[in-house]
């Protein structure tokens, strides 16, 4: 199914929802699809001008809709602990979506490795930040959107930031698998207090977004983005499984959406599984420390499980 009418059912009137990388792909089609649904959405982005294109499509496809552009960079723990410390009143959903993937080696603002600060430290630090105004909200869920790439990929602890050696699809790996680390011990943290919010991830399997521009050219990473562009689904259809793991009533706390075709990589949103090594509860116990460590961000009364 390549529409998002599946999930558009539900009112969501009076639900307030934040998504970072909101400005295309992805994260622009989950705003669209939340905001028929009366949602009240926040497009956190990075680029101004970008961000602002962005709110003018969703507006225009939905008009009435509840939008707004607030500016937010990922890459720089001070905007993130800004964008969250502007934030008043109870947030019911907050998607994880942004993510750069195989960059060449940058460092952040902060010093970290461009795909672990964006894809995962940035976004560690923004639940925790905003995590008193989750709790206000009566089922407040949180979607971490991962990849397939995952299953690759696994944390190097002894050079996180790849100092020694940089690898692009490595490090990819490393943070998508984080994201995931982060999603199951976030679950058993709240689960071990008995709140009501979700922890949940999805990914969006084979999809043709401009998450490629960032790779750099050469031969071989061009005839990478001709091959998502030839074979990818849209970036409508790879909204599916993060509209799905938002809105599914029948999702649980560390469940994992993604699409229902052969090797996930396209078709109807469902339940899948992750790697095995992503519940391993010593790791991603271990990868929450460290980056509370590198972030200063601690998640308040959420002791480990």
């Amino acid at each position: 199914m390549n529409s998002t009418d599946q999930y558009q059912a539900q009112d969501l009137e009076g639900h307030t929802v934040v998504i970072t990388g909101a400005n295309s792909g992805l994260g622009l089609q989950t705003a669209i699809a939340l905001a028929r649904r009366g949602a009240s959405v926040t497009l956190a982005c990075r680029n101004e001008s970008r961000g602002a294109a962005a709110l003018e499509t969703l507006k225009s496809r939905v008009p009435g809709a509840t939008a707004e552009l607030r500016i937010m960079d990922l890459s720089s723990l001070a905007s993130v602990r800004s964008f969250a410390a502007d934030w008043t009143g109870p947030l019911d959903l907050l998607i994880n979506n942004a993510g750069v993937m195989a960059t060449p080696r940058i460092l952040t603002e902060d010093g970290f490795e461009q795909q672990l600060g964006i894809n995962h430290l940035g976004h560690y630090a923004l639940t925790g930040l905003l995590l008193p105004q989750l709790r206000e909200a009566s089922a407040p869920r949180v979607v971490s959107v991962s990849s397939l790439a995952h299953k690759r990929g696994s944390i190097n602890f002894d050079d996180l930031n790849s100092t020694t050696r940089y690898r692009r699809w490595t490090a990819y790996g490393q943070s998508k698998i984080a994201n995931l680390y982060f999603t199951m011990e976030l679950d058993r943290r709240v689960k071990a207090t008995g709140e009501q919010l979700l922890a949940v991830a999805a990914h969006p399997g084979l999809s043709n977004t401009n998450l490629t521009a960032g790779m750099g050219t050469t031969p071989v990473l061009d005839a990478m983005g001709g091959f998502f562009k030839l074979f990818g689904q849209s970036d409508i259809a790879g909204a599916l499984p993060i509209l799905h793991a938002a809105t599914s009533p029948l999702t649980s706390g560390g469940d994992y959406s993604g699409p229902d075709g052969p090797g996930e990589t396209r078709g109807k949103a469902v339940l899948v599984a992750p790697a095995p090594k992503v519940l391993d509860p010593a790791v991603a116990g271990r990868l929450w420390e460290v980056s509370a460590s590198l972030t200063g961000v601690t998640f308040p009364d959420l002791p480990a499980a």
